[in-house]
């Protein structure tokens, strides 16, 4: 089964998601993805993936991926997080973040843990090929 994988980033962190799905692109382009959306825009028009995109997080987004992710249908968050900024859907974040607590999937907020998320998954993928 194809990695199912949901990609949000805050403004400010926008540049450092295209650059690390640039480092995963091969990857990635096997995975089933899911964005909120202006980074699945960037993300479809700056490298080409294939991207089911939903809302900007200010208007619902995160909340319609928190959706999906109680309904099973996401295998992990990578959300990189601008700490520095207020945000002013802040409950909305932390209530995707907490859905992936309550429901055992893997939430990577900034880029180390990413990383660390992603190239796990690859290896497993590549593992099962």
């Amino acid at each position: 089964m194809k990695p199912r994988i949901a990609l949000i980033a805050h403004d400010k962190k926008k540049d450092d998601m295209i650059t690390l799905a640039a480092q995963y692109l091969n990857f990635l382009q096997g995975c089933e993805l899911m964005a909120t959306g202006t980074t699945g825009g960037r993300l479809a028009n700056e490298l080409g993936l294939t991207i089911e995109r939903k809302q900007s997080g200010p208007f619902g987004g995160d909340l319609q991926i928190g959706s999906q992710l109680v309904e099973g249908n996401i295998d992990c968050v990578i959300f990189l997080r601008d700490p520095m900024t207020p945000q002013p859907h802040e409950p909305d974040i932390n209530a995707l973040v907490r859905a992936c607590d309550v429901h055992n999937v893997a939430c990577a907020t900034n880029l180390a843990s990413a990383h660390l998320v992603l190239s796990q998954l690859q290896r497993e993928a590549q593992d099962a090929a």
